[in-house]
């Protein structure tokens, strides 16, 4: 279940960045960009459905365990997307966006957050990353077993726009390295606790 939950949590992480780097991009004028990153999006909405029934659910987890275990051929499309379709499509990306004048000039300089500035007004994840500080909860408070993961938490210097992006960049592959050691290590076994005061009991 843990191990689970993990991958989910990570596919969600990198579904959430290509949200904003494909929707970021075609804002700023780079339609392909967005065509890309949703299409890896997409295949992320099919592993959604293969597991839950619905393409966007926070409903997979339970108090307990798991609404379902993973289904045939999951980790095989998953495995698959992990090691090929998306870091493709991130080289992809950076070949059009990291050297681009115009993704620079309107990216670079733009939105600048200071660290201590970005502590009082509350920011997390990658937009607090970016200015500088080194924080992350998987690292700090680590939960289901994240620091026996090997990952990098990714911090930036000046807090502008295009920090704001290297960092997402760079986050997504250390997702994927994460994923890829997840199912390596995935067991067998239930997903579920045998505690009848938390999980309903079997419908066959």
């Amino acid at each position: 279940c843990k191990v689970v939950r993990v991958i989910l949590m990570e596919l969600d992480r990198v579904f959430s960045h290509l949200l904003w780097l494909g929707t970021t991009a075609i804002d700023i004028g780079a339609f392909t960009v967005f065509l890309y990153t949703f299409q890896r999006r997409e295949e992320v909405y099919n592993l959604h459905e293969a597991l839950t029934g619905a393409r966007i659910t926070t409903s997979a987890t339970r108090v307990g365990g798991m609404m379902a275990d993973l289904p045939p051929g999951f980790t095989d499309e998953l495995r698959r997307w992990a090691d090929e379709a998306m870091p493709r499509t991130l080289d992809e990306v950076e070949t059009l966006l990291s050297n681009n004048n115009l993704w620079i000039g309107r990216n670079q300089g733009v939105g600048a957050i200071g660290p201590e500035e970005a502590v009082n007004l509350g920011l997390s994840g990658p937009n607090l990353r970016a200015t500088g500080v080194d924080y992350d909860i998987r690292k700090d408070r680590p939960y289901y077993d994240y620091e026996t993961y090997d990952w990098d938490v990714i911090v930036g210097e000046a807090g502008e726009n295009f920090d704001r992006y290297l960092c997402r960049m760079e986050e997504m592959r250390q997702s994927l390295r994460i994923i890829r050691q997840a199912l390596e290590r995935l067991p067998g076994g239930p997903v579920n606790v045998d505690d009848p005061r938390v999980i309903l009991p079997s419908k066959t």
